[in-house]
């Protein structure tokens, strides 16, 4: 089913707080739906039903402005914001395959983020980075961090990469790039669980935003396929990469903690990534987009 962008139901009065109070007043008027509902709803809609469609819209709409709340004071209205969380909802009612077995609700979390994300990058910075790009740069600042304190001083670029696993030169070349975004750093989203306005910077030639998972949904997953790995090969991993602490150790450190070898450390991790990347693949009603970017990884480092 091809979808546009259509005009999304908001209100739009010069007083906000009127405007807001009447648009939440309206939309509780249509009730909440039941599994069973929606399920049938979502049938319906694939078939082309535009009258189940409408209904379903409007059944979730309260999910939108529950989700636009931890974005107000970013750099646009409440009411603006939820335009544009309408607009996700709108493609994720038009996208949901009922037949997965997954809620709605978890299912339109992902595209009503992913509409508001994008709405705040487009009109708040003039800046754009391929979305790859800024995970490779988040990655670079917390390694580096974690190396410099163990080290006691500024790692090299040698020893980053050795870390990061990347060449020499592809870490160069992220610390030039890194320099010039730590002005971006501005919280989003409630207490800033959400990241920084970096996170929300996209390559407008890069595939479509919307066919993305933020960070906090990938952690999701990868949590969930956490339990398929074996008790030393997740204990590797959460130890490398903070899971549970936020302390990322180094090969060394977690050699040393376990008693075996660098080495040894590493094909352990690697193993357990693979079989990781295996798991994520199976997740189900994934946009496309995030099962080509885990299938593409050759290790999945997310987490």
């Amino acid at each position: 089913m091809e979808v546009t962008r259509e005009k999304a139901p908001v209100v739009r009065e010069k007083d906000l707080p009127a405007a807001l109070q009447s648009y939440l007043k309206g939309i509780g008027e249509t009730p909440l739906l039941t599994r069973a509902e929606e399920v049938k709803l979502a049938r319906r809609v694939r078939r082309g039903d535009a009258r189940a469609r409408e209904l379903m819209i409007k059944s979730n709409l309260r999910l939108v402005v529950k989700i636009a709340a931890d974005y107000n004071h970013c750099g646009l209205p409440i009411l603006d914001l939820i335009s544009e969380g309408n607009l996700g909802l709108m493609k994720a009612v038009d996208r949901f395959k009922p037949s997965r077995g997954v809620k709605f609700s978890t299912y339109a979390c992902w595209w009503i983020k992913q509409s508001i994300r994008r709405a705040l990058a487009n009109q708040g910075k003039t800046v754009r980075l391929p979305v790859h790009l800024v995970d490779k740069i988040q990655r670079l600042r917390r390694v580096s961090s974690a190396l410099g304190n163990e080290l006691g001083r500024e790692p090299t670029d040698a020893e980053l990469a050795d870390e990061l696993q990347v060449e020499p030169d592809r870490v160069t070349k992220l610390r030039e790039v890194s320099a010039g975004t730590v002005s971006l750093d501005v919280s989003i989203g409630q207490d800033g669980e959400d990241g920084t306005l970096v996170d929300l910077l996209a390559d407008p030639e890069a595939i479509d935003p919307t066919e993305e998972h933020t960070k906090d949904d990938l952690r999701d997953a990868v949590a969930r396929c956490l339990h398929f790995l074996n008790p030393r090969e997740l204990q590797i991993l959460q130890l490398r990469f903070g899971l549970g602490d936020s302390r990322e150790r180094t090969l060394e450190e977690v050699g040393e903690q376990l008693q075996v070898t660098r080495e040894r450390i590493r094909q352990i991790q690697n193993a357990a990534l693979t079989k990781l990347r295996k798991r994520l693949l199976k997740e189900e009603n994934f946009p496309e987009y995030f099962r080509n970017l885990v299938s593409r990884s050759g290790l999945v480092r997310l987490a």
